[in-house]
């Protein structure tokens, strides 16, 4: 999978979310005049996600419910302990504390635009 679409509010704001809280590296941030392109990609790689802002009111509803409020991205990392703290730090809420599974330690939590996801660290 190259990319998923991801309605976001506020291009700056999802930029600051995904590279400053999250880790993720800014790819592209382009304007060419009719629509900005911006895409991140987890560390690590992975499909990217182009930030699309949300477009309408029917757009804008839809960027707390990308997944029906269930989980919609399970990014990895390297050192659990390390970006948990990082983003409780930054205001995210942590929906569940974190938890031993199967993949590695997991803990849910929501981004500031009210998805749910859930941050693994790999074992």
């Amino acid at each position: 999978m190259g990319a998923l679409a991801l309605p976001v509010p506020d291009y700056d704001a999802a930029i600051f979310f995904f590279v400053t809280v999250m880790g993720f590296r800014l790819t592209a941030d382009t304007d060419p005049g009719d629509k900005r392109r911006v895409t991140v990609e987890p560390p690590g790689g992975g499909a990217a996600l182009v930030l699309a802002r949300a477009d309408g009111p029917q757009q804008v509803a839809a960027t707390r419910k990308q997944a029906g409020d269930r989980v919609f991205l399970f990014p990895e990392t390297d050192d659990f302990a390390r970006d948990p703290a990082r983003m409780t730090a930054a205001g995210v809420v942590l929906k569940e504390k974190p938890r031993h599974e199967f993949c590695g330690t997991v803990a849910v939590w929501r981004d500031p635009f009210g998805n749910r996801s859930d941050r693994t660290g790999r074992r």
